[in-house]
């Protein structure tokens, strides 16, 4: 089985990241994959509802999962254990003499003690890591209000779930060895694997901010697993294209985060949206509006791009500007004007009934039908708006 555990806070790039690789890797090795809240060592009150942002958020990147709880339904199974690894005679109950406490007091811990053996795992990519004993000391697995600490907390989950594979953040890897030790003196011999990848995130990006900034899922998923990656069969690709060909071993341990490749990715993937689907995020219904938007992701790369130019189409026209005689001319034509197919009969129809001429029609035309003064093809805009012509021209 693999994991992902977050705490209970905002998701960032790098979190995500790492729930995506794990659950990738489950779905190759058709192992069950498991979401962990690590909620043991923070205040209820500061973690509100964001357990419940973090499945929103998995389920939006379609990362399924076989189980989920909090660890903070497991705290009478880590008080078992730790008085398990006490009655062993491999932890001892002790004052506020080990370093992780920081100020003096009169109340008792249980703390595991240092190993006698070095502490050897295995990660996929390092392969054999070996962690003498003299760096590990005692240290501290139940403090004195009953609450586990993070690493004995982490390290009795795993071994209670059988997991047996943690890819993980590079920066956890000091945590290893010392989870491994808590659960060999649980005797727990069943043996787990473990990566520890490069993955940071120097401008902690959120989930939350790029969905704002109007990047789509399947976009961001695509980029975070290109991250890093050395040879990617292809560059545009589904969650589902992933998990057959993905490759551990071509995780490298170096990247940058290129926000103009994720705007390219991104654009990639809305010309893949269902045209009816893309419609409903600007309040239609109506392929002809997904294709309308796609008209200009030659200049826009996300959501919010595309809705400011649907936006301008629908809304009330600004007629305080220099064409502004000429704008009321061509409004009131279409307003009177039968249905018409082509955008150049269309075109001809107006040029006729108000004598206008050359940038004297071009021009408030297309402000009137875009609200903008450059836009892709108005002929190609016009065959897609017409059915709303009346409401786009006034």
């Amino acid at each position: 089985m693999l994991r992902f555990a977050s705490l209970p806070i905002d998701m960032d790039i790098a979190s995500l990241r790492v729930a995506i690789l794990n659950y990738i890797v489950a779905q190759q090795r058709e192992d069950r994959f498991l979401v962990r809240i690590d909620d043991i060592t923070i205040n209820r009150e500061d973690i509100k509802g964001k357990d419940s942002e973090i499945m929103m958020i998995l389920e939006k990147f379609a990362i399924k999962h076989d189980l989920v709880y909090h660890q903070s339904e497991h705290l009478n199974i880590y008080q078992s254990l730790a008085f398990r690894v006490l009655k062993k005679g491999d932890a001892f109950i002790c004052n506020s003499n080990l370093e992780e406490i920081k100020e003096k007091t009169k109340e008792s811990f249980i703390a595991i003690k240092k190993p006698k053996k070095d502490i050897i795992y295995s990660d996929i990519i390092k392969g054999k890591v070996i962690t003498p004993l003299d760096e590990i000391r005692d240290f501290i697995i139940l403090k004195s209000d009953g609450t586990p600490t993070d690493i004995f907390a982490s390290a009795c989950d795993d071994m209670i779930s059988g997991i047996n594979l943690i890819i993980r953040d590079e920066q956890e890897e000091d945590r290893t060895p010392k989870e491994i030790y808590i659960k060999e003196s649980l005797d727990y011999l069943e043996d787990t694997k473990y990566i520890h990848i490069y993955n940071k995130n120097e401008n902690n990006i959120t989930i939350k901010a790029l969905f704002k900034q109007g990047f789509i899922a399947d976009a961001i998923l695509n980029y975070l697993i290109l991250l890093g990656y050395k040879n990617p069969p292809k560059e545009i690709f589904t969650l589902p294209e992933a998990i057959e060909w993905f490759d551990l071993n071509q995780i490298s341990n170096s990247y940058k985060f290129d926000i103009d490749r994720l705007r390219y990715i991104n654009r990639e993937h809305l010309k893949r949206l269902d045209n009816k689907e893309l419609s409903k995020v600007f309040g239609f219904s109506d392929s002809s509006i997904g294709k309308l938007a796609k008209l200009y992701l030659n200049e826009a790369t996300t959501l919010n791009e595309l809705e400011s130019r649907i936006k301008s189409i629908f809304k009330p026209k600004n007629f305080n500007n220099q064409w502004a005689r000429e704008m009321r001319i061509i409004e009131s034509i279409i307003l009177d004007s039968p249905m018409i197919e082509s955008f150049d009969e269309f075109k001809e129809y107006i040029r006729v009934k108000s004598g206008l001429e050359g940038e004297s029609l071009s021009k408030p035309l297309q402000i009137l039908l875009t609200g903008r003064e450059n836009s892709p093809e108005l002929s190609d805009i016009y065959l897609l708006i017409k059915s709303y012509i009346l409401e786009v021209a006034s």
